[in-house]
């Protein structure tokens, strides 16, 4: 059995209810459902209410910081509150596409990580193309990580790895990008201390092979799952139980 740790459940190309049905026959012990803003927080938030396999994180995406409020954060709080959220997320930087300003994620990213603070809830990390500042800000925010950092669908290299290691000792969780035969993630794999890593879809995005070019669904964590083990000279039995316990102590279920 395993855990996916970071899923959208809620996007138009999944069915919800469907998939989660479906979790206890595909081998799923809980997945953890992420908001990127607002509104789909506060659907996040409903949908692990009602549902007991099903967990949630609440936060506002570096894509859609520009729609980010001050007024937005005891919203949030109150979400926080709520016995099935587990995270702060998806929140930091991404600067691929660059929707919002820098300037403008940089202020919403230390923000929600002042939120996350006073929530006493961990953080999942969305970077992309941005590790160098992220790592800045962390840094001269560290003492706001007390709670646990989760760096979702990690894609930075070995060495900023060992960096955010040394920094907060965090918690690292790979997706279908590691079953792709160009990714060379093997040795970034290898990299992260086995008791922090953490498996995930990022479902519907980001399919695994052999499913690659589909739609992603929380199922799909086993070829994940399988990837991981192979790397890392594990049986499949081992990977599940070391990720699951991992899983767990980061979120706390």
């Amino acid at each position: 059995m395993l855990i996916d740790s970071h899923c959208h459940l809620l996007d138009e190309r999944l069915n919800a209810e469907e998939e989660i049905a479906r979790m206890p026959e595909d081998g799923l012990l809980a997945v953890v459902e992420n908001g990127f803003d607002l509104s789909s927080s506060y659907r996040a938030s409903a949908l692990a209410e009602g549902h007991e396999r099903v967990y949630c994180a609440v936060g506002c995406h570096p894509e859609e910081a520009g729609g980010f409020e001050r007024g937005h954060i005891e919203e949030y709080l109150r979400l926080c509150a709520l016995p099935k959220t587990v995270a702060v997320g998806e929140i930091g930087l991404d600067y691929y596409y660059e929707i919002a300003p820098r300037k403008v994620q940089k202020k919403v990213f230390i923000a929600q990580l002042e939120m996350a603070h006073k929530a006493k809830k961990p953080v999942n990390l969305h970077i992309r193309d941005a590790y160098g500042d992220a790592f800045d800000i962390m840094k001269e925010c560290k003492e706001l990580l007390g709670s646990g950092v989760l760096l979702h669908c990690y894609s930075g290299s070995r060495e900023m790895a060992e960096r955010f290691t040394d920094l907060c000792d965090p918690y690292f969780a790979f997706g279908g990008v590691i079953t792709f035969k160009n990714a060379k993630k093997d040795d970034v794999v290898r990299a992260v201390p086995k008791d922090r890593l953490l498996l995930e879809t990022d479902c519907p995005y980001m399919t695994p092979v052999p499913f690659r070019g589909q739609v992603n669904r929380p199922a799909y964590v086993k070829y994940v799952a399988e990837k991981a083990a192979q790397i890392l000279n594990m049986t499949m039995d081992e990977a599940e139980k070391l990720t699951v316990e991992n899983t767990r102590r980061y979120y706390g279920f």
